[in-house]
């Protein structure tokens, strides 16, 4: 997999009791690469947490911890990184950021990260 774009964990956390945080350990024990960018900056294992996205970045998958009302501020800086995928983790589904990443031909999935990687199913195609 480590050929493959990364994930972008958008909402990432130091603290381990998020699930943020748990995702980011669960993809690099499968050997994805990740982004991360959450309101603070820090470190989980090998993967810095930045605070803001970088326009530069080539993203596969964007995998949301934020609630919608904090996902508006992020929803141009998404979209311009034309990711195959967007996650809505559970408690982040948001219709509009669904329809607005539809329309530009991204794939959106209501899903718990942690559970498609438990299961074998996060890699589709």
């Amino acid at each position: 997999m480590s050929d493959a774009l990364p994930t972008l964990v958008i909402g990432a956390s130091e603290n381990p009791e998020r699930y943020s945080y748990r995702a980011i350990l669960a993809l690099r024990e499968r050997n994805y690469s990740v982004c991360a960018v959450g309101k603070k900056a820090g470190q989980v294992q090998d993967v810095a947490i930045a605070t803001e996205l970088s326009a530069n970045w080539k993203i596969d998958t964007v995998t949301l911890y934020l609630n919608p009302q904090q996902q508006t501020n992020y929803y141009d800086a998404i979209l311009s990184l034309r990711p195959r995928r967007i996650i809505f983790n559970p408690g982040t589904e948001n219709p509009v950021l669904e329809k607005m990443a539809r329309s530009a031909g991204i794939v959106t999935q209501e899903a718990c990260t942690l559970v498609l990687l438990h299961t074998g199913q996060y890699h589709l195609h």
